[in-house]
């Protein structure tokens, strides 16, 4: 029933408190949340997932992979031709996958008709890693990822949380990472916080990008680079990944030579144009002064003189985005 569904592993996990709420306490008490105070409001929550979830008792856990992306959006090249995140090249997952799995908890109910079933993805507060840790599905890497011994780090993460009893079936895994230190060396704004596989989220250049609100420093905005939205450094750069999907150690991101034109068209749109457009992608998340302020530091970053014009010509009242904008023509002409 699972396997046609085309999820790449799953597993059981018991529905309780989860073994790593201690880390994500000490990680809130650090403020490594950045400006993202809900997930310190669902620390109770994920304290205490029954106060959540009252009929739960355990978890069917599933993993999706997205690479390549199960949902592409091949008709929006921004999300193809510019540094997106691998799993933001695509629909927003949190609608397709959710909705596999609701089919998935009903078709179980029709088996076990009495018992209660019902699919979550990362939107809730539920520690989904913690959950997968449980199952036998992988073990927490260095960069916080849940990492699976065939299948790397690229996939996604949902339940299916029942009024069923279910035992694990598989035994959990040991730390596999070792020595390695890549995804940490690797990381340009060291997010990455060593010997605590946590990450202090308002470093990262994903958090930079998506979940904050407005501008960067300056001495974050450089090391942003070239990524537009997102970030897969950390991942790209792990042995475990190497050979499932045959990254070089030190993988350079491929800039598109329509890189200019789609900064431009973010730009020059206005912001209802643009959350429109990427409405059933991960972009809307950012919005459009967010996706427009990303533009603008990646123009900077890379020196594309070719989008002066439309930087002259982009109309905006934020306070923010001007600011970065006269920042943006200081660099362009250096």
């Amino acid at each position: 029933m699972i396997k046609n569904k085309s999820f790449l592993d799953f597993g059981f996990a018991p529905f309780e408190q989860p073994i790593s709420i201690h880390v994500y306490r000490k990680w809130i008490d650090n403020q490594h949340q950045g400006e993202m105070e809900y997930l310190k409001n669902h620390l109770p929550l994920k304290e205490s997932p029954q106060q959540y979830e009252t009929q739960a008792k355990s978890a069917i856990v599933l993993l999706k992979q997205y690479l390549p992306h199960p949902y592409p959006t091949d008709n929006l090249p921004l999300t193809q031709q510019t540094n997106v995140a691998r799993y933001a090249r695509g629909e927003d997952y949190h609608l397709r996958f959710q909705k596999e799995m609701s089919e998935l908890a009903e078709s179980m109910k029709t088996v076990f008709p009495k018992e209660y079933f019902s699919a979550h993805t990362d939107s809730h507060p539920i520690m989904e890693r913690d959950l997968a840790y449980k199952a036998g599905l992988g073990w927490f890497g260095k960069n916080s990822m849940m990492i699976h011994p065939k299948h790397g780090s690229f996939f996604f993460i949902g339940e299916i949380v029942t009024s069923l009893q279910l035992e694990s079936q598989n035994p959990t895994i040991p730390d596999r990472c070792g020595t390695c230190t890549r995804c940490i060396d690797a990381c340009p704004t060291d997010a990455i916080i060593p010997g605590e596989r946590v990450l202090n989220a308002s470093q990262c250049i994903s958090y930079l990008t998506i979940e904050k609100k407005g501008v960067p420093e300056e001495s974050q905005r450089r090391k942003i680079g070239e990524w537009f939205f997102g970030c897969d450094i950390c991942q790209t750069v792990c042995p475990w990944n190497e050979k499932p999907f045959q990254f070089k150690k030190n993988p350079e991101p491929q800039q598109s030579a329509d890189l200019s034109k789609h900064l431009i068209e973010i730009l020059l749109s206005s912001n209802k144009e643009i959350q429109r457009k990427y409405a059933i992608t991960p972009l809307a998340r950012a919005r459009g002064n967010g996706l427009k302020r990303n533009a603008l530091i990646v123009i900077a970053n890379l020196k594309l003189r070719d989008c002066i014009d439309a930087i002259n010509s982009m109309h905006t009242e934020n306070e923010d985005l001007l600011k970065l904008r006269d920042w943006v023509l200081v660099e362009l002409k250096s």
